[in-house]
C-alpha cells in the first residue's frame, strides 16, 4: 500500500506526507514496512533507512530491487 491510499482511507487523499510523517514518528507496532510511496520505493526515514526497509520487507517475502517493490503487482486495493 501507499502513503496516498493510506491518506485518501482516511478522508484526506492529499495528505500522503502526513502519513509518511504518522508512520516515521507513530506507534512502531503497526506494520509501516507495508508501506512504500508510489513509485514502489523505500522509505529513507524507516529505523534503518532503506536497508533496514528493504531487510523487513524480503523477510515477508517481498521480492526489492534497487529498493523499490513492484508496485502494481503488490499494491493492495481494499
Amino acid at each position: 500500500m501507499t502513503y496516498g491510499q493510506l491518506a485518501a482511507l482516511c478522508g484526506s487523499p492529499r495528505a500522503a506526507r502526513i502519513v509518511g510523517g504518522i508512520a516515521h514518528f507513530g506507534d512502531p507496532a503497526l506494520p509501516w514496512q507495508r508501506v512504500v510511496n508510489k513509485q514502489g520505493g523505500l522509505a529513507v526515514g524507516y529505523p534503518g533507512g532503506v536497508e533496514g526497509h528493504k531487510k523487513h520487507l524480503e523477510q515477508e517475502g517481498v521480492k526489492v530491487v534497487d529498493y523499490k517493490v513492484n508496485i502494481e503487482e503488490l499494491r493492495w486495493n481494499p
